[in-house]
């Protein structure tokens, strides 16, 4: 009798003690939805900017504009949308009759910034895929992205971007060069003042040269906080491991690219 009594009291606890036990796994085994799809997009991102690395010049321009293209028709598109008065964004009059050239093409190009959603669409994806065409192009030929490749995009876009919203217009030529020579000035101007505020001291930089250097050739660049998270300096690149690199939150892709580049590196497999 006092063994059944003594198990009585027990069952309770085993039943309160497997609900709690299960309520905790239920708990491990529920992840965040956003933080897992975040970590498969960086991780999709990732394997196309490795996969655009290994490609000929032309074919990483053609894909590159193709998306700045489609980005910006699709803000186009939406600016236009919700705009008032069916696009309008801005009220333009209407130019005279017989005014002068200069004043016909402002007013061109006034109509582009306020026509209806497919003509932004139109004007942004030209502006948006240039933009991104040429700077691909020029970090390619120069190796690195500086304020004269992030000019010259912004020349060609802003030229380009005059031409196709100036349709019509005379001396398209001329304008064409004043425009893309006042987006470059305006690109440069914001190029130099992001690098200023962004740049980090000499010091911490120099731990983590050939870690940036390898991340960069695979297209890996955004993963380069992680690694100064980790204290993954370049004296560690010989060391890593795929426990290591999931410590400082890095996706599958992008850890078999790093492991696979480090194996096949010579220079990255021995400590300096």
């Amino acid at each position: 009798m006092e063994g059944t009594k003594q198990q009585q009291k027990r069952r309770p606890l085993t039943v309160m003690a497997s609900s709690s036990s299960s309520q905790v796994a239920r708990g491990v085994g529920m992840a965040n939805p956003l933080a897992e799809w975040t970590d498969r997009f960086r991780s999709l991102e990732a394997g196309v900017r490795a996969w655009l690395a290994k490609q000929p010049t032309h074919v990483e321009a053609a894909v590159v504009t193709a998306a700045g293209a489609v980005q910006g028709a699709a803000l186009g598109g939406l600016m236009g949308t919700l705009a008032p008065d069916g696009g309008a964004a801005l009220p333009v009059p209407t130019p005279p009759p017989g005014a002068d050239p200069k004043a016909l093409a402002s007013f061109k190009q006034a109509q582009a910034l306020a026509g209806g959603p497919l003509v932004q669409a139109r004007n942004f994806a030209v502006m948006t895929g240039a933009n991104a065409g040429i700077s691909c192009v020029m970090r390619r030929i120069r190796g690195v992205d500086d304020v004269q490749g992030s000019m010259a995009a912004a020349f060609g876009s802003g030229a380009l971007f005059s031409i196709v919203s100036g349709m019509g217009t005379p001396n398209p030529v001329a304008n064409a060069i004043t425009t893309g020579v006042a987006f470059a000035v305006f690109q440069g101007g914001f190029f130099m003042i992001g690098q200023k505020f962004s740049s980090q001291p000499q010091s911490e930089d120099t731990y983590y040269s050939r870690g940036r250097s390898m991340l960069q050739n695979l297209g890996l660049q955004n993963y380069e906080k992680n690694f100064k998270k980790g204290l993954l300096t370049d004296q560690t690149l010989h060391l890593l491991t795929d426990s290591a690199l999931r410590d400082v939150k890095i996706p599958p892709g992008p850890r078999l690219l790093i492991l696979d580049h480090i194996k096949r590196d010579p220079e990255l497999t021995t400590a300096k």
